[in-house]
């Protein structure tokens, strides 16, 4: 049967014309039988339309789907900023085509072009699919297209991340490279010295005063800071749950510090806009490399800082709250247990 009801009492077609699919609710059906008989005036007016009698509308292009798409994610996702980056490289790659003609093949294409061009690692090309078959989700329920091609395409695969803590002596090698000033000569031959890795210091510190999240940090405002309970509030978060951090003393300094002379609503801001920084990835791997500190990401930050309460004895359940993850055997992972305190544990078994 070419027309079916689903659990919404809502009923649909779904047939083939011509090699060609065609799957959308019948309209102001009440019944199997008026659903045929929606379905077969559709039936119809395709044909007509194949054999020119009737004007074919224009066909939905991928502009028009993008539009839609970055409307839904302003409005009900966090990652609005990098849709907008992800569907201008849509663009860029598929050009202003039909929606019909983003098939299997040419996301294949994509893929492997991006690759190429970028050198961007699996899981970023993948955080590019993932958007792109949003999207083109959002275009089927919108009746600007069939069926999403995405659902006949694999992503590639992600190799997986060692996580590590960061050592002391790293810790000390990282900000002396941050805090390092850099001679310049100006166009009158006068000498001055810059800093330009130094507004990396403080978003470094909190990441490992409170083990947050590198876009929470970003996103911070003075509007989340409790100065006189001295917590951080985060209102927005990866699990969707606010969660309440305290803020250590050294932290605390260092916030009312940038407070005195702040006049902007985000606790780091970058000094050209005003406004947050939208990332610090260049400048870090940067500091990261001069400091000849290997294979380690800004969430390693928050590895460690999870890893230094614990080994300090902080109760892991504690530790699970102030990550904001869902369960402690997430939290588990954070753990790391290095020799000296293997060697501690078995020097138990003498006493």
């Amino acid at each position: 049967m070419s027309v079916f009801k689903k659990g919404n009492n809502k009923w649909y077609y779904r047939f083939q014309l011509n090699g060609k699919e065609y799957y959308r609710a019948c309209k102001g059906a009440v019944d199997q039988k008026t659903a045929l008989q929606y379905e077969a005036i559709v039936k119809a007016e395709i044909m007509k339309g194949n054999l020119g009698i009737l004007n074919n509308r224009p066909k939905p292009t991928l502009k028009e789907a993008i539009k839609l798409y970055l409307e839904y994610s302003e409005t009900n996702k966090k990652s609005y900023k990098s849709d907008i980056v992800s569907t201008n490289i849509f663009l860029k790659y598929f050009g202003n085509i039909n929606l019909e003609d983003i098939t299997p093949a040419r996301i294949e294409d994509f893929k492997r072009d991006v690759k190429k061009d970028t050198g961007n690692k699996n899981a970023t090309i993948n955080r590019y699919l993932q958007a792109l078959s949003k999207m083109l989700n959002i275009a089927v329920a919108n009746e600007m297209l069939n069926k999403n091609p995405m659902l006949l395409v694999k992503k590639l695969q992600e190799n997986n991340y060692k996580t590590r803590v960061l050592s002391k002596e790293e810790e000390n090698r990282l900000f002396e490279e941050i805090e390092r000033g850099y001679e310049v000569v100006g166009r009158e031959r006068t000498r001055k010295t810059i800093y330009p890795y130094i507004h990396l210091k403080n978003i470094i510190i909190c990441a490992l005063q409170t083990a947050m999240r590198k876009a929470e940090i970003l996103n911070l405002k003075w509007s989340n800071i409790d100065f006189d309970y001295e917590y951080i509030e985060l209102l927005e978060t990866k699990s969707g749950k606010s969660r309440k951090i305290p803020i250590s003393s050294k932290l605390m300094k260092i916030f009312k510090k940038i407070l005195a002379t702040s006049n902007s609503e985000y606790v780091f801001v970058n000094p050209s806009t005003n406004s947050n920084y939208i990332d610090i990835h260049r400048a870090f791997e940067t500091v990261l490399k001069n400091a000849e500190i290997n294979n380690f990401r800004f969430h390693d930050l928050r590895h460690t800082a999870a890893t230094r309460m614990l080994e300090k004895g902080a109760d892991i359940r504690t530790v699970q709250e102030i990550l904001g993850h869902s369960s402690v055997s997430v939290t588990e992972r954070y753990t790391h247990t290095n020799a000296k305190s293997k060697k501690s544990a078995i020097e138990l078994l003498c006493s």
